[in-house]
């Protein structure tokens, strides 16, 4: 599956990403430096009913917000060298809890991943234009 976006119809890409998303509750985005992919994962957590300030987890790692009486995980493994600091940093806690995971930069820690994750790779088209690809 794959869409073509920009800001302006954002929140319609996502409201169409959580319809084909069914019962799916981890998802990875992979992509360049200033791709998109927090931009994208805010628009995710607002269609998901999100109320609280959505930020960039970069130097937390880990965010969670509460949606309803569900919690969605907001990862971001960048700063992490492999996966015994994600394990340290509680990541696979989450992504095993059973919650919605939206995890930037995954390639930091492949192999803590569950079976079912979504992987999701988001690139720029152009200054305004991002393309998303369902893996």
């Amino acid at each position: 599956m794959e869409w073509t976006y920009t800001l302006e119809n954002i929140d319609d890409v996502a409201m169409r990403f959580w319809q084909m998303a069914g019962d799916k509750r981890i998802f990875t985005f992979n992509g360049q430096m200033g791709a998109g992919k927090t931009t994208f994962i805010h628009a995710l957590c607002e269609r998901k009913g999100v109320t609280s300030t959505i930020s960039s987890p970069t130097f937390s790692i880990i965010n969670d917000y509460e949606c309803g009486q569900e919690t969605v995980y907001h990862m971001d493994l960048y700063r992490l060298k492999d996966e015994t600091e994600a394990q340290r940093a509680g990541v696979e806690d989450a992504l095993y809890s059973g919650n919605i995971c939206l995890v930037e930069w995954p390639e930091k820690a492949p192999g803590i991943f569950p079976d079912g994750t979504v992987y999701v790779s988001i690139e720029l088209v152009d200054e305004k234009t991002r393309r998303i690809q369902i893996l």
